[in-house]
């Protein structure tokens, strides 16, 4: 994996750079990239919280799972109501590119690690999180070739309330958050 690409990417991606999002969506090689950035912005969140240091290292493994699963079923959830249920006459994709742009638009998440930092820190928490979603929705829309960004949004909401309540399911089914 070439880190230096990946860092590139990750730039790009917190740019907005549409032309990221379609590059990413037709090059095979950047899924396990894209999952490097789904790790490092779980991992940044986890440092920012403070969530991180009151469990410990095994904190980071399983923030980045949770963090990787929630990114997998995400794009499969997106993948299906957005090719399924509200395609547009010229969608085409597949859960791969999905992976694959979702993953990157996770790259605004790395400013989450200030999320510690007094007075500012829920501020810029919050700030991140709005830019991801943002990034997201330039993701989806270049993954699935819409021409519409209010039905990417749509898309992009459906499948974060279905996602959200997959990954709290399969957390109690594990033992809860603790």
């Amino acid at each position: 994996m070439d880190l230096n690409q990946v860092s590139e990417r990750m730039v790009r991606a917190i740019k907005l750079d549409d032309s990221l999002f379609e590059e990413v969506e037709h090059d095979l090689s950047a899924t396990s990239q894209a999952g490097l950035v789904v790790i490092l912005s779980s991992i940044a969140a986890g440092v920012g919280t403070g969530i991180m240091s009151r469990i410990g290292i095994i904190g980071i493994f399983i923030g980045a799972a949770v963090a990787l699963f929630a990114w997998y079923i995400w794009a499969y959830i997106v993948y299906f109501i957005g090719v399924k249920l509200m395609p547009e006459a010229n969608t085409k994709s597949s859960p791969g590119e999905l992976l694959r742009t979702i993953g990157f638009s996770s790259a605004p998440g790395i400013f989450r690690l200030f999320g510690f930092l007094p007075i500012f820190g829920g501020l810029i928490a919050f700030v991140s999180s709005v830019w991801m979603i943002v990034a997201m929705v330039k993701a989806v829309k270049a993954a699935l070739d819409y021409t519409s960004t209010i039905r990417a949004i749509g898309v992009v909401l459906a499948g974060w309330f279905i996602q959200a309540a997959v990954v709290l399911i399969a957390i109690f089914m594990f033992g809860g958050f603790g």
